[in-house]
């Protein structure tokens, strides 16, 4: 009803002659100010990630732009908060490809295919805290190796551009699948393998960096690993906490995001994230922001809401491909609602 007010302003202006239509010029154009700031995104961004106002409930991030109705996840900022690389996947997560976008005059930019991707299953982008690697998964070819899986790769930043990917190699890469690397701030490598000898078809493990080089990787054993799966483990740079996605670890039939703390050497018991972080459907890809003031996930879940009159056909298509559709969204919220202790 609101949206007709503009064209109506220059109609009444051309009819009037008298100076109380020029108030009532003047009470539409206000009125339709105020519609304008109604129907505007309720989320207010003053610089990249950081908002205006507190995120105490989940918000999606950058909605039209870098959440879209396609299926977008795990994202990763460079340092300075103003490059985002994510993923656009197939809506049945067969097949994901690295996107970026730039922070320019206050906007995102339009999302295209990162140069070193769009050819095989690249995913799992992770940029490290001074900005000087980057991590991700991809089924890229590898010279020798007979079969094809997931191997982490890695790029460095030299000349102010990302280096040829090159394949980390053993010991961290097997026959197997590797997930989801993360740094910690000393360089120890934490990632999640579906390899022989874990507790559960994939557990989690890390690899100390020892003169240059990584160790044989550790599984992380009890309690972070189960029989059943987990995956996707975001490291804090002290490595005192863990979040990770375990799979129906509560029996719920979905992935849900759990928090560990490190306590003398020893992880505690993973805990579920909150209610309003873990939903009914599935939630993976945490990531805290570089500023360490908010924290990002990837949710499916359906933000729709039940709608008070029939939808016309337009109104519907739009509904339906838009964010919050129930396939992945990219979502954040203030770091404080992860309820982090502090260990170290």
């Amino acid at each position: 009803m609101l949206s007709g007010l503009p064209g109506l302003i220059p109609s009444v202006a051309n009819r009037c002659l008298h100076k109380n239509c020029v108030y009532l010029l003047l009470a539409l154009w206000m009125f339709s100010s105020v519609s304008d700031t109604l129907s505007a995104q309720a989320i207010v961004y003053q610089a990249s990630y950081n908002v205006k106002d507190s995120l105490r409930e989940p918000a999606i991030f950058a909605p039209g732009v870098i959440s879209t109705g396609d299926y977008e996840s795990h994202p990763a900022f460079t340092p300075d908060g103003k490059t985002l690389y994510f993923l656009k996947d197939s809506p049945d997560f067969s097949f994901w490809t690295i996107f970026v976008s730039e922070f320019r005059d206050g906007q995102w930019s339009k999302p295209e295919v990162a140069p070193f991707s769009g050819q095989y299953k690249d995913a799992d982008p992770f940029i490290s805290g001074d900005g000087t690697k980057f991590l991700f998964i991809s089924s890229r070819p590898l010279p020798g190796k007979k079969h094809r899986d997931l191997d982490i790769w890695m790029m460095e930043r030299k000349n102010n551009a990302w280096t040829e990917p090159h394949n980390i190699g053993a010991p961290v890469n097997s026959d197997g699948n590797e997930w989801y690397p993360t740094l910690a701030a000393d360089g120890t490598l934490y990632f999640g393998s579906d390899r022989p000898g874990g507790l559960g078809k994939t557990d989690l493990y890390r690899s100390r960096l020892i003169d240059g080089k990584y160790a044989e990787p550790e599984n992380l054993g009890r309690p972070i690993n189960s029989d059943l799966d987990e995956f996707e483990p975001y490291v804090a740079p002290d490595q005192s906490f863990l979040i990770f996605m375990g799979d129906n670890r509560e029996r719920r039939g979905d992935f849900d995001l759990y928090i560990s703390h490190q306590q003398n050497g020893t992880w505690t018991e993973p805990l579920a994230l909150a209610a309003n972080i873990n939903s009914a459907a599935n939630e993976f890809s945490p990531k805290i922001s570089p500023d360490g003031k908010y924290f990002f996930w990837t949710s499916t879940r359906n933000a729709r809401r039940p709608v008070a009159n029939r939808l016309t056909t337009n109104e519907y298509l739009n509904e339906i491909r838009s964010p919050g559709n129930g396939l992945g969204d990219i979502y954040q919220i203030d770091v404080e609602a992860l309820h982090l202790k502090q260990t170290r």
